[in-house]
């Protein structure tokens, strides 16, 4: 092997290992760095039965077929003149193989991350340059619909564990240069793919160069999943609310993109990430937008009550049964009373003992086979319910508090948000049991004040309520017709690129009933 000679950066060539002129030397190296690695193959071959060479690929990560069929046979079995041996790599590379993508290098280093990566590297007899070839076709999953994302109306497709396949279709909802995909490799031993896309001219270029430097700076020895640099670059990883947002739907990403967000998407994951978002985005369905505006404000208005439901509603029974038992109707206050008169715990313990049984069923259902976790929490939830209100140990009213606190809690779009509220309802219960609600009215204060400390990626996470901007009100509690929001949200791409629809393109009515 050559050492680097290059003086431009002494710190990084006096680690660069170059290819030797002796194919022997080569090979003996690359198989010392792939010792016991039996699925990485060396194909010794010759060059129209002249010139010595090797094709190194992993087993596997190759489409063999396209090895045979436009590498191999064209090489071996042509009947082609041999050229100086200076340019049989260029020749090769030009006029031989019938490969896409095609690329030359002289860096041991690259010809390894280059193999690992999928691709088939052809070294040479008598020359330091080797020919990187890309023959990928690993076995990978259909595109399907994501399940933690469905929709009744909208595209059925979502991303998979290939980051070529989850690009491509980004590139169908957005067939326009302007779509950027940059791309980069974090991860010392996992070497793994992250593609930064964001639209030119409508993304801020603050903005991109943020999300570049934070990935820049992640160092590390694997990145598995995208969670690995969600940690990394969100900007609040102690809280529990989420600051960067995921999603598996190549829309969502594309109507992000389209309002001045980045998305980051990794190789081996079908999940993408997208920054900077806001609090009421992980209350917006992309549903919303498929279906006519006021159905979509509709949906929307009764997904904002459920939040406070699944939030409060425990916290505010605790608080009532316990210190304000003046505030419930005579009857109802009967009634409760006569149901709680066999349970010998306080509200507060039989809040929490119903809560934690509940979340620990939902999480039995999701690790459970789809089929039996389905039975599980359904049969689970009503024996278990059953017997603790006969048994005495939980009241029915308890009992139905939950189940409906449970059901809001699923009308949440978003699943990182969702977890958030979940978590939540815990410190409510306890400050609801130990000062009534005057321990709600101080909670809610104390997330008040954190949710407005909150920034993503320098946007705050209660815009645009906080600070106030009303022209952005459109999407927000409701969702506008399409001819009012013409423009992009100001706080996330500025004034440049702001203009989405231009005036005019409402429909007039009365001047389609005088075509018909």
């Amino acid at each position: 092997m050559q050492p680097s000679n290059s003086s431009a950066d002494e710190s990084q060539s006096s680690q660069q290992i170059f290819l030797d002129s002796n194919l022997v030397v080569n090979e003996r190296c690359l198989q010392q760095m792939f010792l016991h690695c039996s699925d990485v193959v060396f194909r010794k071959f010759r060059i129209h039965g002249k010139n010595d060479a090797i094709l190194v690929f992993v087993d596997g990560l190759v489409d063999n077929q396209r090895i045979d069929q436009m590498i191999l046979k064209p090489l071996m079995y042509d009947n082609r003149s041999a050229l100086a041996r200076e340019d049989l790599v260029l020749f090769i590379k030009e006029q031989i193989v019938a490969v896409g993508q095609a690329k030359t290098t002289s860096d041991l280093d690259v010809v390894v991350a280059g193999v690992l990566s999928g691709e088939t590297a052809i070294i040479m007899d008598r020359t330091t340059t080797a020919l990187i070839l890309d023959v990928k076709g690993w076995m990978m999953r259909n595109v399907e619909e994501p399940s933690s994302e469905s929709v009744i109306r909208g595209p059925r497709e979502g991303f998979n564990e290939n980051i070529r396949t989850n690009t491509s279709l980004l590139r169908r909802k957005i067939k326009s240069p302007k779509l950027k995909l940059e791309s980069l490799k974090i991860g010392d031993t996992s070497n793994t793919e992250i593609v930064i896309a964001y639209l030119e001219g409508i993304a801020k270029e603050s903005l991109v160069q943020e999300v570049r430097e934070r990935l820049k700076q992640i160092e590390i020895d694997c990145v598995l999943e995208s969670g690995y640099i969600e940690e990394f670059i969100e900007d609040a990883p102690y809280s529990p609310f989420p600051t960067v947002q995921n999603t598996e739907r190549p829309d969502v990403v594309a109507a992000n993109l389209q309002e001045g967000r980045v998305a980051i998407m990794l190789d081996n994951t079908p999940f993408a990430l997208i920054v900077p978002i806001t609090f009421w985005g992980g209350l917006i369905a992309n549903e919303d937008y498929y279906e006519r505006y006021w159905v979509g404000s509709v949906i929307r208005f009764i997904r904002f009550g459920a939040l406070l439901v699944t939030l409060f509603l425990p916290a505010v029974y605790v608080a009532l049964t316990t210190y304000h038992q003046e505030m419930i109707p005579t009857s109802l206050l009967l009634s409760i009373a006569a149901s709680r008169d066999p349970v010998p715990f306080p509200a507060i313990v039989e809040a929490l003992i119903m809560e934690i049984t509940f979340e620990g069923l939902r999480e039995a259902g999701l690790r459970l086979p789809r089929q039996v976790g389905q039975a599980v929490s359904i049969v689970g939830a009503l024996v278990i319910g059953q017997a603790a209100v006969q048994a005495g140990i939980v009241s029915a009213a308890m009992v139905i508090v939950v189940a409906i606190t449970g059901i809001a809690s699923f009308t949440i779009p978003n699943f990182s948000l969702g977890i958030s509220l979940r978590i939540l309802r815990f410190p409510f219960i306890f400050l609801a049991g130990i000062l009534g609600l005057y321990g709600v009215t101080v909670g809610v204060m104390i997330t008040l004040i954190h949710l407005c400390s909150l920034r993503s990626f320098g946007i705050s996470y209660l815009a645009p309520i906080a600070p106030m901007k009303l022209s952005s009100w459109k999407d927000i509690f409701v969702r506008a017709p399409w001819w009012k929001m013409n423009l992009r949200p100001e706080l996330i791409t500025g004034s440049k690129a702001s203009v989405r629809i231009p005036k005019g393109q409402k429909p007039d009515p009365e001047e389609g009933e005088g075509k018909g």
